[in-house]
Parts: C-alpha cells; sequence; structure tokens
C-alpha cells in the first residue's frame, strides 16, 4: 500500500530528502485568501482521507467578526475537506520538517461548496471547458517591504536598506535599489525554490520598498495556488529580517499602490492552439470579443478585484494605476492592455486587479468578464491611442458602489455563481460597515476646530 507522500510533487519529496515529516498544515483559502485550517502531526495525517472545518471560515470579515449571509440561519455546519496531494509543498521557514497541503472543500453530498474561493475558480474553468477551451494566465505580483509597525496609529514608512538608508521611490528597475533589501530577496529565492514555486523574474518597482515578482504563465487554478503560497513565503522571509512584507493595495501615502496584473489567453483544447490568433497569426474575432467582455463587465467585479477600502485609494490618476476601461496596444495608461508578443503567444493584461485580491476570485472574476464577451460576442471600443490616464474614470469610486454594480449584474452572478456572490457580498457590506464607524485623523485634524 503506497504512502501519501508517493504522490506529491518532486519539489515536496526532496525537501523531505529522507526525512520523517514532523508536520502537515491542512490549508483552505477564506474569502480574504487567508490560509485557514488545521497542523496536525504527520502520523495523523497520514491515518485520515478527509478532515473537516465549519462553513463560517467563508463567513469571516477581515476584521474577525462573522457576517449573517439573508435566508441562512447561522449554524455552522461541517465541511470536508479533502488533500489535494499535487498542492504539496515546503513550509521551509519552520524549525521542523513541515508540510503544506491545500484542500478541496466538499459539502457531505462530495460536492464543491459554491462559496470556497478555489471552487469558484474551477467553475469559471468549467464554463470555458463546456465549449472546448481552456484559458492561460500569468499574474504579476506587487508588494511593498515596510518597516516594522506595531502600532496601526502611525503611518507606515519604507525599510532600512543595507546602507543605512531607508528605501528611496521612483527607482523603477533599478537593480541597486533590489541590492539595498537583497538579504529578503535571498530567502525568497531560496523558499521559492524549496517550495518548487519557479519565479519569472524580480525588479523594482515605483515605490519605495515595492518590488514586484512575476510568474510564468500556465493553469489559472495552479497559479493562484502559486500566488497564495506566495504571499506566505514572501511574508515570512520580510520577518527574518526585521521588516514587513504587506500586499496592501496603497499602503503608504503618495507612493504607488501594488496590483496584480493578469495576462490571459485561451487556448482551444482540440487544436492546443490560441484562440486569439488565426492561422495566418492575425487577431481574431474572440480576441477583440475577450476585450469586448472586460470593457462591459469588470465594473461588476470590481468589487472583487478591489476588495477593501483602502483598494480605491490605488485608483488614483497618475500613480501608475488605470481608471478607466480603455484598450490599448502596448500602452500601460490603458486598464485593458495587449503586450507585445507572438501570434501564438498573444494576451490581453487586466491592469485594475489589486494585489490585495484574493488571487483565487480575482482571477475567477477577470476571466469570467472575458468568457462573457466572447459568448455575448461584445466588441469592443476602438483602441485608445496616447495617455489614458486623461481618460475619463470609467471604476466605481467607493466598495458601497462596487458592491451594488456586482449585486446587479445578473450574467455575472450567474457565472462566478449566486450562492457566492450572496455570501461574498454579506461579508463585504459588513466590512465596509464596520470601517464607515472609524473617526479618521484627517477627520479630526480638519473638521474637529472648523466646522
Amino acid at each position: 500500500m503506497s504512502h501519501w507522500t508517493d504522490h506529491i510533487p518532486d519539489a515536496a519529496r526532496a525537501y523531505i530528502a529522507g526525512r520523517r515529516p514532523d508536520e502537515v498544515e491542512c490549508v483552505v483559502p477564506d474569502i480574504a485568501g487567508v490560509a485557514r485550517g488545521k497542523a496536525m502531526p504527520a502520523a495523523k495525517f497520514a491515518r485520515q482521507e478527509k478532515f473537516y472545518l465549519p462553513d463560517s471560515i467563508f463567513l469571516q470579515t477581515i476584521t474577525g467578526d462573522w457576517a449573517q449571509v439573508p435566508d441562512q440561519a447561522y449554524t455552522e455546519p461541517d465541511m470536508i475537506l479533502r488533500p489535494d496531494f499535487s498542492t504539496t509543498t515546503a513550509a521551509p521557514w519552520t524549525a521542523d520538517v513541515t508540510l503544506q497541503v491545500i484542500h478541496d472543500v466538499l459539502d457531505p453530498q462530495d460536492q464543491p461548496v459554491p462559496i470556497a474561493p478555489r471552487n469558484v475558480l474551477k467553475r469559471v474553468m468549467g464554463f470555458y471547458a463546456e465549449r472546448g477551451w481552456k484559458p492561460v494566465i500569468a499574474p504579476e505580483m506587487e508588494f511593498y517591504l515596510v518597516a516594522r509597525n506595531t502600532d496601526p496609529a502611525k503611518p507606515i514608512e519604507p525599510p532600512m536598506g543595507r546602507s543605512g538608508r531607508p528605501a528611496a521611490a521612483r527607482q523603477a528597475y533599478s537593480l541597486s535599489a533590489v541590492d539595498e533589501y537583497g538579504p529578503v530577496i535571498d530567502d525568497i529565492y531560496d523558499f521559492a525554490e524549496a517550495q518548487g514555486l519557479e519565479i519569472d523574474g524580480i525588479l523594482q518597482e515605483g515605490g519605495a520598498g515595492q518590488i514586484e515578482i512575476n510568474l510564468n504563465h500556465g493553469d489559472p487554478v495552479q497559479l493562484a495556488d502559486e500566488v497564495f503560497y506566495f504571499k506566505r513565503l514572501i511574508r515570512e522571509a520580510a520577518m527574518r529580517h526585521n521588516c514587513y512584507a504587506t500586499f496592501m493595495a496603497k499602503p503608504i501615502e503618495n507612493e504607488p499602490g501594488s496590483a496584480m496584473h493578469i495576462h490571459h489567453s485561451v487556448v482551444d483544447i482540440a487544436s492546443g492552439n490560441n484562440i486569439f490568433s488565426d492561422a495566418a497569426g492575425e487577431t481574431t474575432d474572440d480576441f477583440f470579443y475577450f476585450i469586448g467582455g472586460m470593457q462591459k463587465y469588470l465594473p461588476a467585479v470590481i468589487a472583487i478585484l478591489a476588495p477593501y477600502v483602502n483598494s480605491y485609494r490605488r485608483y488614483v490618476p497618475d500613480f501608475a494605476a488605470p481608471i478607466n476601461l480603455e484598450w490599448g496596444r502596448d500602452n500601460r495608461t490603458t486598464g485593458i492592455r495587449v503586450p507585445v508578443s507572438s501570434a501564438a503567444s498573444r494576451r490581453v493584461e487586466n491592469r485594475l486587479a489589486g494585489m490585495d485580491c484574493n488571487p483565487y476570485l480575482g482571477i475567477a472574476a477577470s476571466l469570467a468578464c472575458g468568457y462573457l464577451g466572447i459568448v455575448e460576442r461584445i466588441t469592443p471600443r476602438a483602441q485608445y491611442k496616447g495617455d489614458a490616464y486623461v481618460a475619463e474614470d470609467e471604476l466605481p469610486l467607493t466598495l458601497g458602489d462596487a458592491l451594488d454594480l456586482l449585486e446587479e449584474c445578473e450574467p455575472m452572478r450567474e457565472v462566478l455563481g449566486k450562492r457566492f456572490c450572496i455570501v461574498y457580498e454579506s461579508v463585504k457590506r459588513l466590512e465596509y460597515k464596520e470601517f464607515l464607524q472609524v473617526i479618521s485623523p484627517w477627520e479630526r485634524q480638519h473638521l474637529l476646530l472648523n466646522v
């Protein structure tokens, strides 16, 4: 009888290297993309085929409160967790030999729980598969390394570099700027290698201490798993060097925000060809329909791509964050960009998603827009040429407005799943309500004695 470690990826087996694993973390990504689950001795994990967690893990807000879902009693029934051994990876920052395993979430009838983010992405993938298509994506992850911040009342500051000076802003693509926090980068590389995660490139972005990591293109679920894992390993690497890594959309005033740009193409399963290019290498109708779908439906999913009140601080003109639905070829000022590529790798880049979004949900929502565009044969507007930062703003400006658009969009609710949308909106509206009860320093400074 085979042992469960016979079914794990090569990188995980290499990490064990003949040792006995001490602990296994049974992991489920929640609505926010936070790792929920339980850790247990590896020997106990080996004896069980499934595990259990209450469905309330998907009702929890980022502040730790629980949302009340309309027409659903709060009874916290158990869900079944079944390990997906293909996701097994090391937790190399731990003192002992620890492995992480992402689990599929099922109901008592062995059906996918519709509100689990990983299942939402699989649902969208199913719509593509029904038409003989397979989407391919490549994410770009932007984040900040910042000085330790133990007092939430104090502004976030850049980290101290190895030169003894704070990290400098406006040094995009500078290798010297990356070298300032080289020890953190070294640990990120080492952790990623131990986990079997491949980095396509790493570079300095425009903000002080802001870094971008690019991943190779591939299967959307696998890439979402990798982004999920990367967020944790990057945080752990930073903590080793007395700083924090943050994926907030806008952590520092007057600095650019952090995005998760998503590149998409779609492959015909039967032929293996990119449906965005024809036999002559020219763009197809489906390519334009995909863009048209993004222009029509992205506003309805901004609440997923920009899931917190802080997310909307990133949508500021001239801060490297497009706030429009224009599309253009090799134009980074448009919300929808078509990079320079060969016909085989022709793709569409969504530049609106924030790095604070749940990667499973952000990728699912972005793919859903393109899918609806192809199915509904939506023709996009004419290509935008020039600086689209001066174009008309077309996105909701608050989380409340964004949630209203999602609630009103029936086609999108059908693709993502109506039950998921109801739960997601309940969680986010409670978070928004909690935020509105907080009085900010700006209000005290300018309103206390002046109005």
